[in-house]
């Protein structure tokens, strides 16, 4: 079976941690380069992770004709300078999340696709996990009623000043992991929202958004309603709320690659769990799933589940966030 090549942009710890070990798992994804501005470091990295070949600069990962696809986790704000560089060189692109700083940025890369003729999507693992997908299955399947709200939370607790989360002007809790909660309810809800409200608190070291919370009007009269923080206790949750019952997502956005995870179905004939059933997930890594899903598209097996004006959609609401923080009013994306 031909496995499709990739390149990797940086030592990110994303990237050296859990993508590149995830996609060397894969059936038809083979990382076969790594790069980096240090030499010394792509070098070490390579070694550590049995990476064949190191690159000492971007420019040359992206112009080695070796090299099919590049998943791009640098920094947020050159995710779509270096994403539109590969895509010019022939390379398909997988970006990390934000693909931009705003939905210009987004769109942008639609005409580099275009020019190019490659593929290029935002990375968003999520919606590869079987526990999201059955979890979209069961709420249109009206398993919990019409799903009429969704809550979610996310947090996680990091003070350090160099750390890129902490730094203008990619970081923040918003560009982090508020996209996740806007993402995964599009998702759920198959639609775009109509209108948006969002407060948020700058951590006035770092001027980052370090606790937003969030309302999310969708078409219907269906609501996201998030928070997500960068300096509490960690925690995720996600509740999807119908007439007829709740499903509850445990550990929606880290889902552990070692072990099984679950969903809550609920009919709410109680308080107490009466109507409480579980649904586990056999063990599965996210990022395998995700780097063979893109990998499947580049060798024509199957089509891109979600094209990169997904993504442009929802750099439309983080943009309206940011002005309903900014303006204090509803703003619409």
């Amino acid at each position: 079976m031909r496995k499709v090549k990739w390149g990797v942009l940086g030592v990110a710890k994303i990237a050296v941690e859990k993508v590149i070990p995830a996609m060397q798992r894969g059936e038809v994804s083979q990382i076969a380069g790594i790069a980096s501005r240090d030499l010394g470091k792509a070098r070490a990295a390579a070694e550590r992770l049995g990476v064949p070949r190191a690159f000492g600069s971007y420019e040359d990962l992206i112009a080695d004709g070796e090299i099919e696809a590049v998943y791009n986790p640098l920094p947020n704000e050159l995710h779509a300078p270096w994403t539109i560089r590969a895509l010019e060189a022939g390379k398909h692109v997988l970006c990390e999340k934000p693909v931009g700083l705003n939905a210009e940025e987004a769109r942008s890369l639609i005409d580099a696709r275009e020019r190019s003729g490659k593929i290029v999507a935002e990375a968003f693992m999520v919606r590869c996990h079987p526990q999201w997908r059955r979890a979209r299955e069961l709420a249109r399947a009206g398993t919990v009623g019409e799903p009429r709200a969704i809550q979610t939370f996310f947090s996680y607790r990091l003070l350090d000043p160099e750390n890129v989360r902490n730094r203008p002007p990619g970081g923040g809790g918003i560009y982090d992991i508020g996209c996740y909660a806007i993402l995964t309810a599009r998702y759920i809800f198959a639609a775009e929202p109509t209108r948006v409200v969002a407060t948020l608190d700058r951590d006035p070291n770092f001027h980052t958004d370090r606790l937003t919370s969030a309302i999310l009007e969708f078409p219907g009269g269906r609501h996201l309603t998030f928070c997500v923080a960068t300096q509490l206790s960690a925690h995720q949750r996600v509740t999807i709320v119908g007439d007829a019952g709740r499903i509850e997502i445990v550990i929606p956005f880290n889902a552990p690659p070692d072990r099984p995870t679950e969903i809550v179905i609920d009919t709410g004939v109680d308080l107490f769990g009466g109507g409480r059933r579980v649904e586990q997930f056999a063990v599965c890594d996210q990022y395998t799933l995700q780097g063979d899903a893109f990998s499947r598209a580049i060798l024509g097996e199957t089509p891109l589940e979600f094209p990169i004006e997904d993504a442009v959609a929802n750099m439309r609401v983080i943009d309206a966030l940011f002005r309903s923080a900014e303006r204090g009013l509803w703003e619409t994306p």
